[in-house]
């Protein structure tokens, strides 16, 4: 992310140590993310910005997910980009810069934010610039005396909590504190609301390029998490982490533009959607990819507790299930607000490199084959019957993290878009999918101890 706010923009490390130490930082954290979109640091002493900035901070690589290197490999070396030093206002003396993966003193194509920078590269050389606003959910929850979890405030309990007053209030305590850090370290927060289920919130700040936004959104988490943990809370980003309550997404907002303008604009749209030609190609890009996007967007065992076809658990749902697109419809894979694109796929669980480099891919292939999305739906796909939506010509999104892996692989676009990492991902989140498979719940065990 490029510094701002209330960090400078630095011309060279020797600025950037001097700011450094004026605010009172020692100690500046070399960040990265694994394959899971898990954030991964070494603490540098400030004194040594420099050699973050050349050589990188060494890392064995075997030791972190999915980045193709054997124990017999070389190092990992994750380099820093100036651009992205800032605080970290939630532990003073600290800043964080954001670091990708080199080997052998060259980008490493196992790395999510180098896979995004070759995407992101390819719409450079069509004058395009994609950006993206996450709007991450997150659940802020307790352990009970038993040691399970519960909402962590007790008197949380309406049946549709969405935007309760009370709910809010009584949580201002770490909202306030987490809203403070993002602005403190140049993310400009415009709204905080309680979401549709017990102990749900969300934090909107300002979209941004895309790398940028997946840059934010891994600061954001670390924020969110450790604050929590201070307090003696646990927030988490688990897409479903209770069956009868709303699941967390992480809903993406896209739309290119050329540095002038919005392309994805156009008020001449004859549908009244407000969408150019180009836009529309990229959203047939989106629909035609989706399954494969789903397993990027949704990469775990836990993310298709979330997107269900039929009546949810909860009574109602906010998650996509079905392929499809609509005017302001949250029923829909795409909602169309004025202008841009709402992708309503990903969760928290995702890594926000990939999904941003499968979505351009995709879209890109949809521009290329100047794909026809189809005419959007308004109706609510929920309340429709599969006889309703096979009329339509609505297809379902994946159920299960097998049949998302499955899709994955057979779509060659994002393959070759997100390179090996295509590789390692199928291997590891099949490997999830077995252990899953294998386990034997409690739910198996009071359905069927006694029964038979």
């Amino acid at each position: 992310m490029k510094a701002s706010g209330s960090t400078p923009t630095f011309s060279s490390p020797d600025q950037a140590k001097v700011w450094l130490e004026k605010q009172g930082v020692k100690y500046v954290l070399a960040q990265f993310v694994d394959i899971h979109g898990v954030a991964k640091a070494k603490s540098v002493p400030v004194a040594h910005l420099g050699t973050i900035l050349k050589e990188g901070a060494g890392f064995a690589g075997f030791a972190i997910w999915g980045v193709g290197i054997e124990p017999n490999g070389p190092d990992f070396m994750a380099v820093g980009d100036l651009a992205t030093l800032a605080p970290v206002p939630w532990q003073p003396g600290l800043a964080r810069i954001v670091c990708e993966g080199h080997v052998n003193g060259q980008p490493w194509g196992y790395d999510s934010r180098v896979v995004l920078k070759k995407q992101t590269a390819r719409l450079a050389e069509r004058g395009y610039t994609i950006f993206t606003g996450l709007e991450p959910e997150f659940s802020l929850l307790k352990r009970t005396a038993s040691g399970g979890i519960e909402p962590c405030d007790p008197t949380d309990t309406l049946a549709k909590p969405c935007y309760d007053y009370k709910g809010l209030s009584r949580t201002r305590a770490y909202l306030e504190k987490l809203s403070d850090s993002m602005r403190a370290a140049g993310l400009d927060v415009y709204q905080i609301d309680h979401e549709d289920a017990n102990g749900q919130f969300e934090l909107n700040y300002t979209y941004a390029d895309g790398l940028t936004s997946a840059d934010h959104f891994i600061f954001f988490k670390m924020a969110a998490t450790e604050i929590a943990n201070e307090m003696g809370l646990i927030c988490s980003f688990m897409p479903k982490p209770f069956g009868n309550r709303p699941g967390n997404g992480m809903h993406m907002h896209v739309s290119l533009g050329d540095g002038k303008r919005n392309l994805f604009e156009d008020d001449s749209d004859p549908n009244g959607l407000h969408l150019s030609p180009l836009a529309y190609h990229f959203l047939g890009g989106l629909l035609a990819h989706a399954p494969a996007l789903a397993a990027l967007a949704c990469p775990t065992v836990n993310s298709y507790k979330r997107l269900v076809v039929g009546r949810s658990l909860t009574g109602s749902t906010w998650a996509p299930a079905y392929i499809s697109y609509g005017d302001n419809n949250r029923s829909t894979m795409v909602r169309i607000p004025k202008g841009r694109l709402e992708l309503r796929l990903p969760d928290g669980a995702c890594n926000p490199y990939l999904v941003t480099a499968a979505v351009i891919a995709a879209g890109l292939d949809g521009i290329d084959r100047k794909l026809d999305p189809g005419a959007p739906h308004n109706d609510n796909l929920y309340a429709l019957t599969p006889e309703q939506l096979n009329e339509r010509g609505i297809q379902v999104l994946p159920q299960n993290l097998e049949q998302a892996l499955n899709a994955l692989e057979a779509d060659t676009v994002i393959c070759d878009a997100i390179g090996p990492v295509a590789g390692e991902f199928l291997k590891l989140k099949r490997a999830e999918w077995l252990e899953y498979m294998r386990y034997v719940s409690d739910w198996e065990l009071k359905s069927y101890l006694e029964f038979f």
